[in-house]
């Protein structure tokens, strides 16, 4: 089945709530596995809500009991809500699957959409999603005077930059010259098509991101394409650029099933 399909969900005061849109993921998911439908990408802005994916740890959420969505994506916690861009791409993958391949693919498509709005984003080795690189560690500010020799986030085990002020916030990661995650990635493949996707942050209130541990990464923060920009950039002009780069991207890919290599018998 040819083509990709585009699903405008919802958007601002129709923001869609996480579990219909989850609900509505599972029903296109059954589609696409009986191929009575083509890829489909679901595209929405959710009301405020953090969500968790199976690796998150108990100490990386809001400290305040503030509910979290448990569901079953790769990744942690992150929080999804007005002025982020979601898309959830359902798409047949050649088994056996390259989830690798998959991520690379939606982070290229999310880089391009960057650049069009004159942002230069790049990926980190390790981490996945779209970031905005930071300076060089010897360059950047201090932290509340102190060298960042001595950035207690990567020497303490105990640290907790949510309980420790602004100076840490994730939030405030571009003044302190940190990498910064503009867009996040999680994904699940089940039965050899994805689910859950990406969520570009275009011009949300990111101190949401400061009550938890964004995607458990304690030395780096979050980004928007507004903040980045230093002017309001809205959901309706990234909208259509977002699709135009996904189509490319997703459908000029030559998809191959992952490699396995065998170890010959002895």
């Amino acid at each position: 089945m040819s083509g990709l399909r585009f699903v405008r969900m919802g958007f601002g005061a129709d923001a869609v709530e996480y579990r219909e849109a989850w609900d509505e993921q599972r029903r296109v998911h059954a589609a696409r596995f009986e191929d009575q439908i083509p890829d489909t990408v679901l595209l929405l802005e959710h009301p405020p809500v953090y969500t968790a994916g199976r690796r998150t740890a108990d100490n990386e959420r809001p400290l305040d009991g503030t509910p979290v969505v448990d569901v079953d994506r790769g990744g942690k916690i992150t929080w999804h809500g007005p002025g982020q861009l979601v898309g959830y791409p359902i798409q047949k993958l050649p088994r056996p699957v390259d989830v690798v391949a998959h991520v690379r693919r939606l982070e290229e498509a999310l880089i391009r959409t960057c650049a069009e709005f004159g942002l230069e984003t790049s990926r980190v080795e390790g981490r996945s999603g779209v970031w905005v690189l930071g300076d060089p560690v010897e360059t950047r500010p201090a932290i509340g005077g102190l060298s960042l020799d001595f950035d207690p986030r990567l020497t303490d085990e105990e640290f907790d930059p949510r309980m420790n002020g602004p100076e840490y916030a994730p939030s405030n990661a571009g003044q302190r010259r940190e990498d910064r995650k503009i867009a996040a990635i999680g994904i699940r493949v089940a039965k050899g098509v994805t689910m859950h996707g990406f969520a570009l942050n275009v011009n949300p209130d990111n101190k949401w991101f400061d009550r938890i541990i964004p995607c458990g990464i304690r030395d780096a923060g979050v980004a928007s394409l507004a903040g980045e920009l230093g002017r309001d950039v809205t959901i309706d002009e990234v909208l259509p650029v977002a699709e135009r780069h996904l189509r490319d991207v997703l459908e000029s890919a030559e998809l191959k099933p992952r490699v396995i290599e065998k170890t010959p018998a002895a």
